[in-house]
């Protein structure tokens, strides 16, 4: 029988780790191969061109365009501040002299003799990218951006919101089973990252920003509760989570979600790693991405080198075989982690009267199943 490929999130305590920081537009590099990086490090630079602010000059004075020319103060290239003059009037035979002042500070790009319009573009967005991670640079993409690469633990999620950020892991509950409430959260979590066990609650998520933590992980959060925060938080009253991708949310926090939606216990070897790393600074990002080209939201907390580890992932990591952990996703089963005991080559009739390979696990409750590959996920451990 062949061998068989299913996705997978990976939980692991020591990988390697590379992240490409990437500008939206050529810049400038600021870094080199070989420099060590915080995560706030800027790796590259570039700035985002002004908006071509239209202004109808000769329709505000209320002159024919070919008139313009004569009254015009500026010219093309010049930087023009807000209320500077661009041209000058009169009326009554000389006597009244009327300024025309900008509206918008730029540069004069554009005199359009045709329509008696002034082009002016707004001074550029500068925008600069970190390191995300703490770790080094080990290749440069001229004009666009680096890699940096470190070894540490590495937990994906189902599910998140929020971008990138920093802090320090704590835990909030003392099991993976206990909801996350608001009275565990205290003004003593600013800046951190708070480790959740089943599920947070709607008041959990408003503490949490109120008190400036930097994010959280969970096993579950309840749709709905997500989506009011969210609507809370944006006071966007009409606000829906995007099918395409998340992590552009504007809110104060990050949330990551590791086992899906409703209540559900986060994977126990998932908060044993989590503990063991209570005190470290992890960099967090709830980028999701369901479709094509697949993104995880993640927590990455550099280690320190350790000789002999490994610097990727083993060759048949993805492969399904016996003894792989798996997550089911799809019901009767959804959410519920397990072992993989069995890989059955016969195809099955399932109850969409469909043939499809199986495989049977035992279930982390001690059910034994019967699943369809396609229904699960791979947790990569190594």
């Amino acid at each position: 029988m062949g061998a068989a490929y299913t996705p997978g999130l990976k939980v692991s305590p020591r990988t390697t780790i590379e992240k490409m920081r990437r500008l939206p537009l050529k810049g400038e590099v600021v870094v080199k191969v070989g420099d060590r990086v915080a995560p706030s490090t800027v790796v590259a630079r570039t700035e985002l061109p002004g908006i071509l602010q239209t202004v109808k000059l000769a329709e505000q004075i209320g002159v024919d365009p070919s008139e313009l020319p004569g009254l015009l103060r500026v010219k093309v290239g010049d930087r023009i501040e807000k209320g500077d003059v661009l041209a000058q009037s009169r009326a009554l035979f000389g006597l009244i002299k009327s300024d025309h002042r900008a509206t918008v500070s730029g540069v004069l790009e554009m005199i359009s003799e045709q329509t008696g319009h002034l082009g002016i573009r707004q001074p550029p967005t500068p925008i600069e990218k970190n390191a995300y991670i703490e770790g080094e640079v080990t290749e440069v993409i001229e004009g666009e951006g680096v890699i940096v690469r470190c070894e540490g633990a590495l937990i994906q999620g189902i599910f998140g919101v929020g971008g990138e950020r920093q802090g320090v892991i704590r835990l909030a509950v003392g099991e993976p089973s206990a909801p996350l409430r608001a009275e565990d959260i205290s003004e003593e979590h600013r800046g951190a990252v708070l480790v959740g066990g089943s599920c947070v609650s709607l008041d959990a998520l408003a503490r949490a920003a109120e008190v400036g933590a930097a994010g959280i992980v969970t096993g579950g959060v309840v749709d709905r509760d997500l989506v009011q925060w969210l609507r809370d938080a944006l006071g966007d009253p009409g606000f829906d989570i995007g099918v395409a991708i998340t992590g552009h949310e504007p809110i104060a926090l990050t949330l990551v979600v590791t086992e899906g939606f409703g209540s559900i216990r986060m994977a126990n070897r998932t908060f044993a790693l989590l503990e063991s790393l209570e005190g470290r600074t992890a960099s967090i990002n709830g980028a999701t991405q369901i479709r094509a080209g697949v993104i995880r939201p993640e927590i990455i907390v550099p280690l320190e080198p350790s000789a002999g580890v490994s610097e990727a992932l083993p060759s048949d990591a993805g492969e399904l075989r016996v003894g792989t952990p798996i997550r089911v996703i799809r019901e009767p089963y959804f959410g519920i982690l397990g072992t993989v005991t069995r890989l059955p080559s016969e195809l099955v009739k399932v109850e969409s009267e469909t043939m499809v390979r199986v495989l049977e696990a035992k279930l982390e409750d001690g059910r034994d199943a019967v699943v369809p590959r396609a229904n699960v996920e791979i947790i990569e451990t190594a």
